[in-house]
């Protein structure tokens, strides 16, 4: 596709940041839309999303294995995090690995910052990672 000349380089570039996953297949990309497509009997819906459950479950356990076992926590945040449908599946897969704490929504800065401060007041104990 790169080099078949069919395509801009910019027009590449949309396909692969932009128009690909759900968008390339249901031509949405917001993951309720493809849950309800799912829940409604469309098969290629519930192929994606279980493509997607899929890609994430590998990528968690990938990280897994290169710290050796030695996982405290798996967090899920992000808008996606309110989808009980996604984090159920997400834990069957993936939650012998360990914990799972999820915080819906956009704050991860803001949960950066309440454990720093948990950290300064001595509430925590700061983690070294080496």
């Amino acid at each position: 596709m790169c080099y078949s000349g069919e395509f801009t380089e910019q027009e590449v570039y949309n396909k692969i940041r932009g128009k690909g996953g759900f968008v390339a297949y249901l031509n949405t990309n917001d993951a309720r839309d493809v849950l309800k497509l799912a829940a409604e009997g469309n098969k290629e819906a519930k192929l994606c999303f279980d493509a997607f459950i899929y890609q994430i479950s590998k990528s968690v356990g990938e990280m897994a294995t290169v710290l050796g076992g030695k996982v405290d926590r798996i967090i899920f945040t992000g808008g996606i995090a309110y989808s009980e449908k996604v984090v159920e599946e997400l834990k069957k897969r993936i939650g012998w690995i360990a914990d799972i704490t999820v915080y819906p929504g956009e704050d991860e800065l803001l949960a950066l910052a309440q454990g720093a401060i948990r950290v300064m007041t001595g509430e925590e104990e700061a983690k070294e990672y080496n």
